[in-house]
């Protein structure tokens, strides 16, 4: 009788699989049998790219003359630690009676990649139809789906040469870079940091993040404070007053000034004092009052850079503990696909996202979210999303947003505190888009008091207040912040509003005040290892050249699924150090020693632009735009034309 297989990426996948397809047969070694069905699984990785000594033994020794190593014909391994899970799944493969195979890897890049290997290396039935499951949550009815749904594997081939080229891509640039930089500079890094020989490892994203790191150190370590001076303003009457803050206009007699730091303050106190003395006993008047309402709606959606920014600030945890976290959450049918950049829903998803929400409403026990529920049904608040900015077709490549499916929690008890945690925070933002915007009541006030009799020239001063009338989504997403503060800065917020709102435009007030307030610059923030990973996303936002920026938007440094991976090997091998308890981010003196030769000899590897331009050509291939030889192509010029320059310099 003939059989269908399925492959998966590890254990725990296959019992999901085999739950969906009702199998009960007792496991094998490394595989489950039904009457129909075999599932089998790979344990991570099976088979990996041969290092150069495995093409020629001479190649283990770093020498000049064998670089650049490109080889015409790639060789692959399997990894020794799992040889027995590879025979295994080859034996499947080559099976007579298995008639269709279905590749059930990570639905993403990095998946296929793995899969393709192993069909690469085991040779498959070549009788056997091979098809491609893709899906985005573990539930029962998405793995039926997608079984049901799965298209020819062929369909996937061009992702599949993408996932090839990032592998080479990755493998030459590292390899080869890092033999050269350490031949020419290695002894003189040694030096450098006392050590009695040292090597350097470069990398296409790895090297372009510590980049990013050393040259935000660098602007903090050098960066002077520098201090100015603000003028703040009392008006109005002794039981209803305001300030409000002066800013320079083209009205004013400071215009341009060289006294002024900036629009809103001078250089020198004494100038402000000066200042302050020619305002004394002059009229002022509300030239300007704005009355406004406004509405915020809730944020989009999590990717996966979003909510490991969001779990580093809320948990102080790295980004790949997240990813692990919330890969568990996947795997136990909690939440969609971990691995994705977009932040929106599909169109088909949100027609059926009720099922997520009556998921939720019938089996989450959690007071707080219940009572959300409950609002959002006694309020009647509409899950038509269709036409909302939370839905956008264009703006999903291989997966929506992260999202509750609203289905296995047989499995929430069980999980550690901080995994309920996590998943409450993507529920609740989940929610927040179904939630009415928050709207609030603006004022702006703008006083001013004129220089001379004419008119021409007046200062202004300004005042502006912002007060939530309806919570609306703010109700689930509570900004954070203590509670004693809160209420002062509510009732603060409140006696000014009612101050502001009973002034007319050109009404004369009474100035009750003047003073100095003393202000300084700030040097930029550190990276912590949440927010570097929204810097590494957003990377093309760095390039300066507005023409490549738009080209590449989108592309950033690494992808979803590695970003973590590579602030962790940057830690590893002592280029970055990461704080324990604020997760902030510094470079080592290694670190800053590599930094400085990667610059002095091939400055365009910090360069974002060159790493999200390869990253886009990699979308470029998954999405045919381009052939993949043509990207082979343009690799090999580029480390050919770096060698030719770089071994000039020796």
């Amino acid at each position: 009788m003939s059989k269908k297989l399925i492959i998966t990426e590890k254990p725990s996948v296959a019992m999901e699989f085999a739950k969906a397809l009702k199998i009960t047969t007792k496991r094998k070694d490394g595989y489950l049998e039904s009457e129909n069905w075999i599932i089998t699984w790979c344990v991570g990785h099976l088979v990996t790219m041969s290092y150069p000594e495995k093409y020629d033994e001479k190649l283990k020794f770093w020498r000049l003359d064998t670089l650049p190593f490109i080889p015409e014909e790639w060789k692959y391994e399997i990894i020794p630690a799992v040889q027995k899970q590879f025979n295994i799944v080859q034996s499947l493969l080559k099976r007579e009676d298995v008639e269709e195979i279905y590749n059930a890897g990570d639905s993403g890049r990095e998946g296929e990649y793995i899969q393709r290997l192993v069909f690469m290396m085991a040779k498959p039935n070549p009788k056997a139809k091979m098809k491609r499951v893709w899906i985005d949550s573990q539930t029962e009815e998405e793995i039926l789906r997608g079984i049901r749904q799965a298209k020819d594997l062929s369909e996937y081939d061009s992702l599949s040469d993408s996932a090839y080229l990032r592998a080479k891509e990755d493998y030459l640039i590292g390899i080869n870079f890092s033999r050269l930089l350490s031949i020419i500079y290695g002894r003189r890094l040694a030096k450098s940091i006392n050590e009695e020989k040292a090597s350097i490892s470069v990398g296409r994203v790895m090297t372009c993040v510590l980049g990013m790191v050393v040259l935000r150190e660098r602007e903090i370590r050098n960066f002077v404070k520098t201090k100015y001076y603000k003028i703040i303003g009392e008006f109005g009457k002794e039981d209803s007053k305001f300030k409000a803050e002066w800013k320079v206009s083209k009205d004013s007699s400071f215009f341009e000034s060289p006294k002024l730091y900036n629009e809103t303050g001078f250089k020198k106190e004494q100038d402000a004092i000066d200042f302050i003395k020619s305002l004394i006993g002059k009229e002022a008047i509300i030239s300007e009052l704005k009355k406004s309402k406004q509405k915020e709606n809730a944020p989009l959606l999590f990717n996966l850079a979003e909510i490991q920014n969001e779990c580093t600030k809320r948990f102080k945890i790295k980004p790949d503990e997240t990813l692990d976290i919330i890969q568990n959450l996947y795997e136990k049918k909690l939440v969609t696909y971990p691995r994705t950049d977009a932040r929106v829903l599909s169109t088909a998803v949100s027609k059926e996202i009720t099922k997520n929400l009556n998921g939720l409403a019938k089996n989450f026990k959690d007071e707080e979210v219940q009572s959300c529920i409950k609002k959002m049904v006694d309020e009647k608040y509409s899950t038509n999303l269709a036409k909302t900015k939370y839905v956008n077709d264009s703006k999903i490549t291989d997966h929506y947003a992260i999202i509750p499916t609203g289905q296995g929690f047989e499995n929430y008890n069980s999980l550690p505190e901080l995994q309920k945690e996590i998943y409450k925070v993507i529920v609740k933002r989940f929610l927040a888009i179904f939630y009415p915007p928050a709207e609030y009541r603006k004022i702006q006030v703008t006083v001013s008091i004129k220089q001379d009799e004419e008119g021409k020239k007046q200062e202004s001063f300004n005042a502006s207040i912002r007060v939530c009338e309806n919570k609306g989504f703010l109700e689930i997403l509570k900004p954070q912040e203590k509670k004693k503060d809160k209420k002062e800065n509510e009732q603060e917020e409140e006696n000014n509003i009612e101050v502001l709102k009973n002034l007319k435009k050109g009404q004369k007030i009474e100035v009750q005040n003047f003073e100095t307030k003393e202000a300084e610059t700030s040097p930029p923030s550190r990276y912590n290892s949440g927010s570097l990973i929204l810097a590494m996303e957003n990377a093309g936002k760095l390039i300066e050249e507005e023409e490549l920026r738009e080209q590449i938007k989108g592309a950033g440094i690494g992808t979803s699924a590695t970003r973590g991976e590579i602030i962790k090997k940057l830690e590893k091998i002592k280029y970055i150090e990461i704080n324990s308890k604020t997760q902030i981010v510094t470079p080592t003196n290694k670190g800053e020693k590599i930094y400085d030769i990667v610059k002095s000899s091939m400055p365009d590897m910090l360069n974002p632009k060159l790493t999200a331009s390869w990253e886009k050509g990699l979308d470029m291939v998954a999405k045919q735009e381009i052939k993949p030889e043509e990207f082979m192509e343009k690799l090999q010029k580029y480390i050919n034309s770096k060698f030719d320059k770089l071994v000039i310099k020796m």
